[in-house]
């Protein structure tokens, strides 16, 4: 049966558009009569920010794979550092943490954070010789991504400069561009491990720099600095005043006999910003839990930490169910060694990627030290005119693996992408086989 204003209509169809009550559809739903065409509507022109700001690991590549899956195609998502999704659980004794405390979650928290956690924080700095924090210096965020983003709101003015590896990290580049900064980047080249050299650095730096961003152990690349390298950076902000950010989310993912320097313990003459999270080294990347920690001379610091305490209060707080975990994460078994060990998953699926590029005909990498990525190079010569923009969305058309095209990490070339080391070994051998054969197909276009 037909309803039309409300009476059975069987026998009265009509061509008329606005039916028998003189009422089109939309005005029977209560738009206005004089509604505008659709296409008559002004376009929403987004935010002038956002121009130069890119993140390809969920980018346009990101959204067509989403595409694919719904038409029924299972992708190999390489593109991101989600534990997660292959398998990986965050460990018991935090699940447990964040469950037994539910009872004391239901409210907000202060802006910084709750004590335990901000405590626990200031324990395992203390543990590493940092021994100038306490948890009034330390802020927990939602995830390390929030802390990033406020802690360069608070400290720049439009046109300032901030010091960021190449590759880098994007969202550091990204943060610095959508709070009014430019991101100078300083070359990490792969002649040199991906390790920068401080006397390029040196030579970037102007009267508008505001601060240095160090990543080690580093995302991409897997590069895990030097102590003498990194004792070179943290002089050179001593030298220039410069804030000190130290991305050391992967600080506890190490292979063999690679060393993790804390930053902060090379530090006497300025401040130092830690970022440390649950994400990856706990496999907790959906309990959206980070912090960062302040240590170095505060008087100096003194108003920039209480704008970052303004930036904090204005969100309110960050998840307080999963800060509870911190505690319990950073005081107990680190688990994350029995998977980067020998025998482990992370060790075995990096073994399997350096055999695998060792018989490739076309690409190569720096295996890496630590972190959870490879940063894969097309061996010069191999594939002339490669692009890896072009690459990456073949791969996904036709292939269904995902990758990061290079560009998307702020290099100057076009000729790499980055893959995670998560899937478990025979996975990724298969993988590597299936980019293989892409390459071939490639170079022979």
């Amino acid at each position: 049966m037909d309803i039309l204003c409300g009476t059975p209509n069987v026998e009265r169809r009509t061509s008329n558009p606005k039916g028998q009550c003189g009422l089109t559809p939309l005005e029977r739903r209560g738009y206005p009569a004089n509604l505008p065409p659709l296409m008559s509507l002004q376009r929403i022109k987004p935010s002038d920010a956002l121009a130069k700001v890119r993140y390809e690991i969920r980018g346009p590549l990101a959204r067509r794979a989403v595409e694919l899956e719904r038409q029924g195609y299972d992708i190999i998502k390489l593109n991101i550092g989600n534990p997660g999704v292959f398998g990986f659980r965050a460990p018991e004794t935090m699940r447990l943490a964040v469950i037994e405390n539910l009872a004391q979650a239901d409210a907000y928290c202060h802006q910084k954070g709750i004590f335990p956690a901000r405590e626990a924080v200031v324990m395992q700095q203390q543990s590493r010789g940092v021994m100038d924090v306490t948890a009034d210096e330390v802020f927990i965020g939602n995830g390390v991504s929030e802390l990033i983003l406020l802690s360069l709101r608070a400290l720049l003015d439009q046109g300032d400069e901030v010091l960021v590896p190449s590759p880098d990290y994007p969202l550091w580049t990204a943060a610095v561009t959508l709070n009014g900064g430019t991101a100078v980047h300083y070359p990490c080249r792969a002649e040199n491990g991906y390790v920068p050299d401080p006397a390029e650095v040196a030579k970037l730096i102007t009267p508008r720099t505001r601060a240095l961003v160090i990543i080690s152990p580093n995302n991409p690349t897997g590069a895990v600095y030097p102590r003498a390298v990194l004792q070179q950076l943290v002089n050179l902000a001593e030298e220039h005043g410069l804030v000190v950010f130290s991305d050391e989310i992967y600080d506890q993912v190490l292979y063999d006999d690679a060393e993790f320097v804390p930053v902060a313990t090379l530090n006497k003459r300025t401040v130092v910003a830690t970022f440390g999270g649950l994400s990856k080294v706990y496999r907790a990347c959906g309990f959206r839990v980070g912090w960062v920690s302040f240590s170095g001379p505060k008087e100096p610091a003194k108003d920039y930490l209480l704008a970052l305490d303004l930036m904090a209060g204005l969100r309110l707080c960050s998840n307080v169910p999963s800060q509870w975990a911190v505690q319990t994460a950073l005081g107990g078994k680190q688990s994350i060694f029995e998977l980067t060990r020998p025998g482990g998953r992370l060790y075995e699926t990096r073994k399997a990627v350096a055999e695998g590029l060792a018989r490739s005909r076309y690409l190569e990498a720096m295996i890496p030290q630590g972190a959870l990525y490879v940063f894969v190079r097309v061996k010069p010569g191999a594939i002339p005119h490669f692009n890896d923009q072009k690459f990456a969305l073949d791969l996904l058309e036709k292939r269904h693996v995902l990758v990061t095209p290079g560009h998307g990490f702020n290099v100057p070339y076009q000729d790499a992408f980055r893959i995670t080391l998560l899937p478990d070994a025979e996975t990724m051998k298969k993988v590597l086989a299936t980019i293989e054969e892409a390459c071939a197909d490639y170079a022979r276009v």
